[in-house]
C-alpha cells in the first residue's frame, strides 16, 4: 500500500523473543525478550527495506501490565523522539512475556534490502 506521499506501508506482524534460526524462546525477563523481539523487528524491517526510524507505529502486547516500565526503558533505547505512535495492552501470550507489531513507512526513493 502507498501512502500520499508515494512511501510503501511495510505491516509487520507480531514478533516474539524467539530465535529465528532455531524456534527457541530467548531471555527469561521481559527486558531480555523486548531486546530480542525489537531486534526480530528490525531484521524483518531491513528485509522489508525499512529502518526502525521509518516505524510510525507499533502495538506491544505485555503478558503482565505491571512489566510497562521496563518495557519502556528498552523501546527507549531502540526508537528516537519522535516516537511511533503506540499502542500497549495486556494479553496471554502463551509463554512468552512481549510480542510486538509495528507498521513502517518505507520512503518511495529507497529500494528494498
Amino acid at each position: 500500500m502507498r501512502t500520499a506521499n508515494g512511501a510503501q506501508l511495510l505491516f509487520v506482524s507480531g514478533q516474539t523473543p524467539r530465535d529465528p534460526a532455531t524456534g527457541q524462546i530467548m531471555g527469561t525477563t521481559v527486558e531480555e525478550q523486548t531486546r530480542v523481539t525489537l531486534a526480530n523487528l528490525e531484521r524483518i524491517l531491513r528485509t522489508g527495506g525499512a529502518t526502525l526510524a521509518d516505524v510510525v507505529s507499533v502495538t506491544v502486547y505485555l503478558a503482565d501490565e505491571n512489566d510497562w516500565g521496563t518495557f519502556n526503558e528498552v523501546y527507549r533505547t531502540v526508537f528516537s523522539p519522535p516516537f511511533p505512535t503506540r499502542a500497549v495492552v495486556g494479553a496471554q501470550l502463551r509463554g512468552i512475556l512481549v510480542e510486538i507489531s509495528a507498521i513502517a513507512a518505507v520512503p518511495a526513493a529507497r529500494p528494498p534490502a
